[in-house]
Formats: C-alpha cells, sequence, structure tokens
C-alpha cells in the first residue's frame, strides 16, 4: 500500500501561510519608487540595478524597472532618476559633528597664504562681534609658512576678543593674550605631560598650544547654549545631506564642545534628524557609558552609543604623532603618547569586557604598533568575540603591522583627503622610506583589511567624492603629484566606494540595516550626477550630489539649495 503523499495538516497551513504572504509581499504598493536609474548596490550578489520600490523607511525591492512597476500603486511617487548614478547613502565614519557645526559660522582660516591674511581675517571677523565673544575655530594650516603663529600677531587687533583658534590637524592652537588672561594662564604655567607649551628665547608664551595642552584653554571656554548647540548641530546635518552623506560616526576628542551629545539627544527625541549618528564617547569614561546602556540602551537606526574613541598621539603637521625613529626634520624627536600605554590598555581592557566597541586615535607608526599589541593582549586575555577594534586615522604604518589588522580584525578608519593635504610636505617630515606606507590604503585591501573611510570633518572637508577622488588619484593639492603621491597605493573608484558605504556599516555593527541597497535594509541612497566608477577619476571630485534620501525622504536637492 502506497504511503499519503498529502502532508500534515499543519504543514498545509503554514504552506499556505507561505503563499499568502509571499502574494501580499508582491502586491504591496510602494510609497516611493525611484526608476531610470543607475544603481550602484554594493551588494555582491546583485552589483547593480535599474529601479527600487520603497515602503516607509526601507527598501521594499530592487532590480530590473519591469519587475519594480508591480509595486506602483496609484498613491505611490514616482522618481525618474534620468540615468543618473545612485549608490548606497554614504558614510563617514570620523567626524566631530558639533565641532564642524560651529565652525560652519566661525573665521575661516584655511586659505591663509601669509601671517598677514592671517591676522587681517582674524581681525575683520572680530569687529563683527560683540566685545567678550570668543573666536574659535580657524582651521588654519601655515604649513608654507616659515614660522608658527604667535599671539603677538593676533593681540593688538583683538584686545576685546578672547582667540583660540586650532590648526587644520585639531592638535595646535593659538591664543592671544586675552584668551590666555581669561584661562588663568600665564608664564609661570607648568608643562602639561601629553602636551606641548611653546615659549620663546624669553621663556615667554607665544600662544601656541598642543595635545594635552589645549585643555588648559578650551575648559575655560563658556559652554554654549541648548539654542547654540542645536543650531550647529543642524547646519552640520544639512552639510552632510549636501554631500550625500546619512550617517556619520562622531568621534569625541578633548577640544569637543560641552553638551554634544545632550544635543543630539534632544534632536533624536524631537524627529529633527536627518542625519543618523553613531556616536563616540570618550574611552576613560567607559564606566559611565556601561552604566549608561543599561539604563538607557544603546540607541536605535537614529543615534547609537555603544562605542568609545581614545587618543593615543598627536598629529603629524603639529610634530606630535609618535614614531619608532626620529623624524627626518627633527633629529631626536620622536613625536609623543598623549595617552600613557599602561592607561591605553587598562581602558581598553575594562571598556571590552564591558562589551563595548574601542575606536582608538594613532597616527605615527610607534602609536599604530603599540595599539596592535594592546589590542591583540586584551583579545586573547578577554577571549574571543566579535569585538571590531578600529584604529582612526592609520596614516603611518611599519610595513610589518600592515597584515596584523586583518589577522587581528581590525578595521583602520582612514580619511583620504589627508593623503593630498600631508602629501604636499610629508616626505619633508619623515622622509622617503617611510612615505611608502603612508596612507596604505592599498596594501591593506590587498592584505583583507576591511578599510573604512570618513573625513575628519571639520578637518578636512566632509566631501565623499573629494575623498573618493584623493583615494584613487593621490593628486596632491598643489598639483605636484598628476600620477599621484606614492601612486602604488590608489584604490580603485569601486573599492573606494566601498569603504564609504559597506565597510562603514560593517564598522559600526550596522550592516544588517545599512551600507549596501537590497530589500530589508534602510533607504539610504544618494543620486549623483555621473556614474563615478565609469568617469575620468579626475573628474570626481567635480561631480554633483543632486539628491539625498535618508529613510526614503528627501533631506537634500541641489535644485532646492
Amino acid at each position: 500500500m502506497m504511503k499519503s503523499v498529502i502532508p500534515p495538516l499543519n504543514v498545509t497551513i503554514l504552506l499556505g501561510i507561505t503563499i499568502v504572504l509571499s502574494c501580499q509581499a508582491e502586491m504591496q504598493e510602494a510609497d516611493l519608487i525611484l526608476t531610470n536609474a543607475n544603481i550602484w548596490t554594493a551588494n555582491e550578489e546583485q552589483p547593480s540595478a535599474e529601479a527600487m520600490a520603497i515602503v516607509g523607511d526601507s527598501i521594499l525591492a530592487i532590480g530590473a524597472q519591469a519587475d519594480i512597476e508591480k509595486f506602483k500603486g496609484l498613491s505611490t511617487k514616482v522618481i525618474d532618476a534620468n540615468g543618473a548614478f545612485v549608490v548606497p547613502g554614504f558614510i563617514d565614519t570620523h567626524v566631530h559633528l558639533l565641532d564642524g557645526g560651529f565652525n560652519l559660522s566661525s573665521v575661516k582660516l584655511r586659505d591663509s597664504n601669509s601671517p598677514e591674511e592671517f591676522s587681517q581675517k582674524i581681525a575683520e571677523f572680530a569687529e563683527a562681534l560683540p566685545p567678550g565673544t570668543w573666536i574659535l575655530g580657524g582651521e588654519w594650516d601655515g604649513s608654507e609658512w616659515e614660522i608658527l603663529p604667535s599671539k603677538d600677531w593676533i593681540d593688538n587687533l583683538t584686545p576685546n576678543h578672547p582667540v583660540f583658534v586650532s590648526r587644520l590637524d585639531g592638535h595646535m592652537g593659538l591664543a592671544n593674550s586675552l584668551a590666555l588672561e581669561l584661562a588663568g594662564i600665564d608664564n609661570n604655567v607648568e608643562d602639561v605631560e601629553g602636551g606641548v607649551i611653546l615659549r620663546d628665547d624669553s621663556n615667554e608664551l607665544t600662544g601656541i598650544l598642543k595635545d594635552n595642552a589645549m585643555t588648559l584653554i578650551t575648559s575655560k571656554i563658556p559652554t554654549p547654549s541648548h539654542e547654540e548647540i542645536d543650531r550647529a548641530i543642524q547646519d552640520a546635518m544639512k552639510y552632510f545631506a549636501s554631500n550625500g552623506v546619512t550617517s556619520v560616526h562622531h568621534v569625541w576628542y578633548p577640544t569637543d564642545s560641552k553638551g554634544h551629545e545632550e544635543g543630539f539627544e534632544r534632536a533624536h527625541k524631537a524627529s529633527d534628524m536627518r542625519t543618523r549618528i553613531f556616536a563616540l564617547g570618550a574611552l576613560e569614561n567607559w564606566l559611565q557609558r556601561a552604566d549608561q546602556i543599561k539604563i538607557e540602551g544603546a540607541g536605535d537606526k537614529w543615534l547609537k552609543i555603544n562605542a568609545l574613541k581614545g587618543v593615543l598621539d598627536g598629529a603629524l603637521g603639529s610634530h606630535t604623532a609618535a614614531f619608532i625613529d626620529p623624524f627626518s626634520d627633527a633629529p631626536g624627536d620622536k613625536g609623543l603618547f598623549i595617552l600613557p600605554e599602561t592607561d591605553l590598555y587598562d581602558w581598553v581592557s575594562k571598556a571590552d569586557k564591558a562589551a563595548l566597541q574601542i575606536a582608538v586615535h594613532a597616527i605615527g607608526d610607534h602609536a599604530v604598533q603599540v595599539l596592535l599589541n594592546t589590542y591583540d593582549r586584551v583579545q586573547i586575555e578577554n577571549g574571543k568575540r566579535d569585538r571590531r577594534f578600529r584604529i582612526e586615522h592609520a596614516q603611518h604604518i611599519h610595513p610589518a603591522d600592515i597584515k596584523r589588522f586583518a589577522e587581528l580584525n581590525v578595521i583602520p578608519s582612514m580619511q583620504p583627503y589627508h593623503a593630498i593635504d600631508d602629501g604636499r610636505w610629508a616626505e619633508e617630515v619623515i622622509g622617503p622610506e617611510r612615505i611608502k606606507t603612508t596612507y596604505a590604503f592599498k596594501s591593506l585591501i590587498d592584505a583583507d583589511a576591511r578599510v573604512c573611510f570618513g573625513s575628519d570633518w571639520p578637518v578636512a572637508p566632509g566631501s565623499v567624492l573629494h575623498g573618493i577622488y584623493a583615494a584613487v588619484t593621490r593628486r596632491t593639492l598643489d598639483e605636484m603629484n598628476p600620477d599621484g603621491w606614492v601612486p602604488e597605493q590608489k584604490i580603485t573608484p569601486k573599492q573606494a566606494l566601498i569603504a564609504y558605504t559597506r565597510n562603514g556599516a560593517y564598522a559600526s555593527f550596522e550592516e544588517d540595516i545599512k551600507g549596501t541597497l537590497e530589500p530589508g535594509k534602510l533607504a539610504d541612497f544618494v543620486i549623483i550626477s555621473e556614474d563615478i566608477t565609469d568617469v575620468d577619476p579626475v573628474r570626481i571630485k567635480d561631480l554633483k550630489v543632486l539628491q539625498t534620501y535618508v529613510g526614503g525622504k528627501k533631506v537634500f536637492d541641489i535644485t532646492e539649495n
């Protein structure tokens, strides 16, 4: 006798439910359909598409135009991309969001070509401000000047305004005499560990403070009001939307304005966010962060707080990055460690035990090596798990340490714009041999490291298109390297796009909801004027962000701005 081929009742019911649900999904009406597009998805299983259907804040379907048409209903809004290039929303994995927001309305010193122009810009800015107003930001360069700025340059021009303007790398600042006075600093001030206080030949303060010494001033700057913070956050989010950035990793730094995370929370509660924020707090405050998460949770798709950031050394331009060998232009000087190695290990180990993700700033090859050693030790001692330790910047790497990133699953969180900026003068500072593994994008990718990209805004522009251009061409800002500075480290446009999308999501444990364009993920995407992967690389920086969408809602349109 043959056995019955009729499935049990519960299986029959389950199959019926599956079929019904499948049909409902196929018939579901999209809120928005993007059509006639050249979509680069960052999804290896479906690299390209012509159209995309969106329901709510998520992608319903993506594929050929004819397949997406069936999701069109009477109330569906249709966007004709007119053949434009569409990519996942860019993820900038290293920004100082609030400082950048304030700097948008502060004095602009980056383009000062001489000490005279530097001083004049500060004087003109001060004239428009009420007496007593602090002048901050600035982002001055000065790499082509023969001397560092001094308070003598601006004291007579700013008698009624305290000034503390930072170098573009954020590791050095200039204070005028009024700012020093208000901060209680005079010629008798003691040196600060992990920082530098510059003095002239007469032992008088020049006004230049580096790294940890900068806190002597920043700790005395008045706290901005809630209204000022909220306005700066909104200005920053508008700026990022105009650059196609839909998510940022806000990394804490000692010079950050006070109250930044409270401002993020206010914007979130008011549903007033157009940029998703992954906020990394101070590493030394790991216990407070762990306790906060126990009470409030780690956040959601708009604001997450389950990560920390430390600062191990300084920067190359300030001669405070920590190197194994001395600087080529300053024999005997190997830079400095802002954070003692014992504290680094202690905080990383304890924060890791609390299941917090950790990222640490390391620029010089010595700092990178010490940090890799620390991460290795902590992983061995605390046991195996998916940590995704990060090294922020990872600018100058000893050749023997390149392979260790992938071996330890450490993410190099890098900023390609710095390469075409520093490339103008870096060889003078560290010599021809060390530059071979400076901003070593290709070497790291070839060694299977998951490189993610950011801007370090406001230290560098927040333009992703400029960042991709930098990674692909490595043509320095002075145009002295038309074939690329250290050209063997150039990467392809697709590799750069992955670093700004899929790998950016991976760097914050969010690859399940964003970083690629595929069904079920957030509808964060950018429409760009031309195909980044198919234009002359030199033209990438001149392409235009036409529209930016976050959660299926338009947050930027070039025709409306």
